[in-house]
This record gives structure tokens, C-alpha cells and sequence, in this order.
């Protein structure tokens, strides 16, 4: 399966005409811009030439010199707008990043050695007779970091004082684990994401302006989160954050965010340390908090499976995560003036597998327990699954939407049908096999950016928080900065995405749903609608 947590792409044949186009607007753009503006012309010149470049050096029958052209005219560009050493090092290594990533999109197989070798073409003939100090060429945006507009130029009025912002790009950063036993939450998240940019940047951007992803990997470490944060607002000076992933690692990411008054927006997470009252003015949800999850799950679990509270018990990560979805089950047996003092809690550490004092805890229990509320990621869950599902055969088990439901089908299905049928996930989305109009029109999208990539609750998740970021962008207008674009999303009301429930903001409500779906995973994995009340 491709891994797209890197900034990878390739600039899209279809949107090369753009180019030619471009190329005066930016020569004008240049020639007047400040150091510092010629400075972040470079960045986003690296982050489109260098992926061209990759690709044609993976491919062995593009002449050398061909390509050693473009990379002297390059360097030649780095070197006179870099005032310093120090500069000139910081665009070299982004460069070359760019470079390794277009070699592994070749490699992986999502792009070609025809497409590379037109590109590289195309490229030659806008670089050809353009001075190295003025920046003379600019494509789309890599497709896997989304594509530029295929239409209308940027406008003069379209010049922003803003971090992040140029002429041509609106820049957003996203950390989130790409590597480690997490990693395809934040492959899935990004992938929505991705999906909703390239979409929206194939209609003209907004305001003439492509969206960018660029994303790093924290392994889902809160250790390493604050470097990779850091990474994305320093050196490649995103504008904002979108599409965060975990509640361990935003209790690092929110305060580092708040303190320089950038958006974080849309976190794959349903913490309440993303849902302070008042909220904070910087921190927005798309999606419904852990505590509603639970509670949903809890009352489903008395209420129409007839389970008594001392039947039930909560699997949870030992963190923040974990203590989330503990709370929110406490509190749900507190709002059915149930005592929640002897709820038990069986454990597991982060980043592991190692469920074994969980189950011994559950065994001890001597089949007192009827059901596990599952507060946990894909691969310790479907582990916990593995080793109880024999032990207490009607056992019932609900998960959280964080747990990655796709992932969770397939590790559980690997095990046999008898371990994934009837297991549980409260959802955040719609059903993907539905055909809601939000569904279908990400259906359509995911299969025409990303052919071969399944639907799955994570990037549809991700897909939606970025549409409801668009539409804010969009009524925010041509002069963005983050103030502006905090007014509009606190003044959006009403905001039909074709969900079934409109999705609202205020200055006292940050979180723009409430909704929950209940879906349960049948004999051949695939997820069905369960009603839950």
C-alpha cells in the first residue's frame, strides 16, 4: 500500500498549460518582492521542481544532462536569493527532499516514466531563457500534496503579509504518526485531506490560490511532536494546521499552536482538551467528542441490550487517549444516575500490542463482564479481540471512532470471520457504503486523485473537516490572515455538506458536529448501519 505521510508528487500533466501562464505574473511577482517573499518563492519552487527531477533520475533513459540542467538552474536560483549560508543549506536540504520524493512516487508507482519524461520537457522549454535571479517558473502543486488551479491567474490583490500565504498557494502543515502501529490513521487522514484539496484546487483554488499539504511524522509520540511542529511552522512556514492525529500528541501540538495564534483545525480526535468552555479561539472540530461516542455506546448497551452497568467494562490506551474514553463512560453512567466508581478499567501502553494483563484482568472476572466499551487503536484492539473472543464468546465489543474501523476489519478478518462479527464502532461519519451525497461525491473524488484506494471512515473524516476549512476560506476572501478566517468560521451557521445534519460554529461552539452513527462489522468485514437508540 503507498505511503503518502511524505510531501510526494508529482506536478499533473493536465495543469502544465498553467505554467506559461504563470511565468509572467511571477516575474513581476519577483522582480518587486522583498528578500523575504523571493525567499518563500524558492520554498514553494523547491516543493514543485524537485519532484519532477526525482522522477526523471529514477528513470534511466532521460539523458543525464538533461536533468543536470534544471538542477543547475536551480541551485543557480538558491543562490541568489539565499542572503546567508544558513539559507542556502535550509533551501538545499528542502530541495533534495523534494527530489527523493519524486523519485519514490516513480518508484511507487504513482507516476511513470512517460508522465516524468513530458514533464521534465515541459519544464525545459519555461526555463528556457529565464534569469536564475528571478524566479521564472512555477507549476502545480505535487498531486499527492494537492494540484494547483487549472484556471485563472492570481490576482495583484491577492498579495498577503500572511506566514504560508503567497500569490500562488495557501500552505497547511499536519502531523500526525506515518510510521509505527498508528500509521494508517494518519496515511487515511492525510489521504482525505489530500482528496479534498486536490478537489478543490482542480475548481481554481481558492481565490486563484492552491492548497498545500505538507505533513510530518510524529510516530504518535508525543516526545516528538513539538520537533515536528516546529518543522512545519518554522521551516516550511505553514499557515496553519489541519487534520492533526491523536489526543497524547495534541496535548502537546495545542499549546504550541495557541501560543502563536495559529488555526488547528480538524484533528482526528475526540479529546476535551480540543474542547475547552469557552473554546479556544485558535482550536476547531469537525468531528464529535469521545465523551458523546461513549455515551452513545452506554446507553445502546443498557438501554437496548439490557446489560447491567456492572456488566461492562472499558479497554483503554494508558494515556490521554485512554483516560478520555474512560471519563466519558463514567460520565455516561453519571447522566443515567448510574454510580460509576467500580467501572473496570483494563489497560494498555501505547504504541504495543502487549494486551496480555488486560485479558488476565477480564479473566479474573469469571464472566461478570458482558461487554467492553474500546478505547484503543486498530492492531491492540483486534489483538485484545484475538485473545478474549474464544474466553467469552458473546461478548460484545464497541470501539471508538479513533480506532481506525477499516484497519480493524482487516486485522480482524485476518483472524477469521468469527472475530469481527458483530464487533462495534460508534462513527463520526456517515456509512462509506452509503450513498449520502457527501459519501458519493468523496467516493468520486477519492477514486479520481487516488485510483485504487479504498473508501474508509479515517480519509472520509479527513475529507470532510477540509471541505468545511474550504468553505471558510472561501468566505473569508482574497486578503486571508488568521484573525479574518476565525471571524468567518465563528460566524458559519448552517453548513450543509450533505452529511444529514448541518454542521455550525460560533464563539461559544468550536465543534462544528454532534452526530453519531452507529455501524457494526459483519461475517465478510464490511460495516453495517446499527441503530443505537
Amino acid at each position: 500500500m503507498p505511503d503518502i505521510g511524505s510531501n510526494v508528487g508529482i506536478v499533473r500533466s493536465s495543469r502544465l498549460v498553467w505554467v506559461a501562464a504563470a511565468l509572467g505574473a511571477l516575474f513581476t511577482a519577483a522582480a518587486c518582492a522583498a528578500p523575504a517573499d523571493n525567499l518563500n518563492l524558492v520554498r514553494d519552487l523547491a516543493g514543485r521542481i524537485g519532484p519532477i527531477v526525482g522522477s526523471a533520475l529514477a528513470c534511466p533513459d532521460v539523458a543525464r544532462p538533461r536533468i543536470q540542467f534544471i538542477v543547475d538552474k536551480f541551485q543557480a536560483v538558491i543562490k541568489a536569493n539565499a542572503s546567508n549560508e544558513a539559507e542556502r543549506d535550509d533551501l538545499s536540504r528542502l530541495f533534495d527532499r523534494s527530489v527523493a520524493d519524486g523519485r519514490n512516487a516513480l518508484t511507487a508507482g504513482r507516476t511513470n516514466c512517460r508522465t516524468a519524461e513530458r514533464q521534465l520537457a515541459d519544464l525545459e522549454q519555461s526555463l528556457a531563457g529565464k534569469s536564475a535571479s528571478l524566479i521564472g517558473v512555477i507549476g502545480p502543486a505535487p498531486a499527492a500534496a494537492a494540484t494547483a488551479p487549472a484556471a485563472s491567474l492570481p490576482r495583484a490583490a491577492l498579495a498577503s503579509t500572511a506566514r504560508g500565504v503567497t500569490a500562488t498557494e495557501i500552505r497547511f502543515g499536519m502531523v500526525a504518526p506515518f510510521s509505527g502501529p498508528a500509521k494508517e490513521l494518519g496515511r487515511q487522514m492525510k489521504l482525505g485531506i489530500d482528496t479534498a484539496f486536490n478537489q478543490a484546487n482542480d475548481a481554481g483554488g481558492v481565490e486563484g490560490r492552491a492548497l498545500r499539504l505538507i505533513s510530518a511524522d510524529d510516530g504518535y509520540e508525543p516526545t516528538r511532536t513539538v520537533d515536528a511542529m516546529k518543522q512545519l511552522y518554522e521551516k516550511d512556514q505553514v499557515f496553519g494546521f489541519i487534520g492533526n492525529v491523536g489526543t497524547p500528541t495534541a496535548a502537546v501540538a495545542v499549546p504550541y499552536t495557541l501560543e502563536r495564534r495559529a488555526l488547528f483545525f480538524g484533528a482526528f480526535t475526540g479529546a476535551n482538551v480540543l474542547r475547552n468552555d469557552p473554546p479556544d479561539r485558535y482550536v476547531f472540530n469537525y468531528r464529535a467528542g469521545y465523551a458523546e461516542e461513549t455515551d452513545a455506546a452506554v446507553r445502546y448497551l443498557i438501554k437496548l441490550r439490557r446489560l447491567q452497568p456492572r456488566q461492562i467494562a472499558v479497554f483503554a490506551q494508558q494515556d490521554s487517549y485512554g483516560d478520555a474514553g474512560f471519563t466519558g463512560v463514567s460520565k455516561a453512567f453519571r447522566s443515567l444516575g448510574l454510580n460509576d466508581a467500580s467501572i473496570l478499567r483494563l489497560n494498555y501502553k501505547r504504541n504495543t500490542v502487549d494486551v496480555d494483563e488486560a485479558v488476565n484482568q477480564l479473566k479474573a472476572q469469571k464472566g461478570a463482564i458482558k461487554a467492553v466499551v474500546m478505547v484503543g487503536t486498530y492492531r491492540a484492539a483486534a489483538k485484545f479481540i484475538e485473545k478474549t473472543r474464544y474466553l467469552f464468546p458473546a461478548m460484545i465489543y464497541t470501539n471508538v471512532s479513533f480506532v481506525g474501523s477499516t484497519a480493524l476489519a482487516d486485522e480482524l478478518m485476518l483472524l477469521g470471520p468469527r472475530f469481527a462479527n458483530g464487533v462495534i464502532v460508534t462513527q463520526v461519519v456517515p456509512a462509506v457504503g452509503g450513498y449520502s451525497s457527501a459519501v458519493l461525491e468523496y467516493k468520486n473524488a477519492l477514486a479520481k486523485y487516488f485510483p485504487g484506494e479504498a473508501p474508509d471512515y479515517v480519509s472520509l473524516e479527513g475529507y470532510i473537516a477540509a471541505n468545511v476549512l474550504i468553505q471558510a476560506l472561501k468566505r473569508t476572501g482574497p486578503q486571508l490572515d488568521t484573525e479574518r478566517l476565525i471571524d468567518v468560521l465563528e460566524n458559519m451557521h448552517n453548513l450543509d455538506l450533505g452529511l444529514g445534519t448541518s454542521l455550525n460554529f460560533s464563539r461559544a461552539e468550536h465543534q462544528a458536529s454532534h452526530k453519531i452513527w452507529g455501524t457494526a462489522i459483519d461475517e465478510n468485514g464490511r460495516y453495517r448501519s446499527l441503530e443505537l437508540e
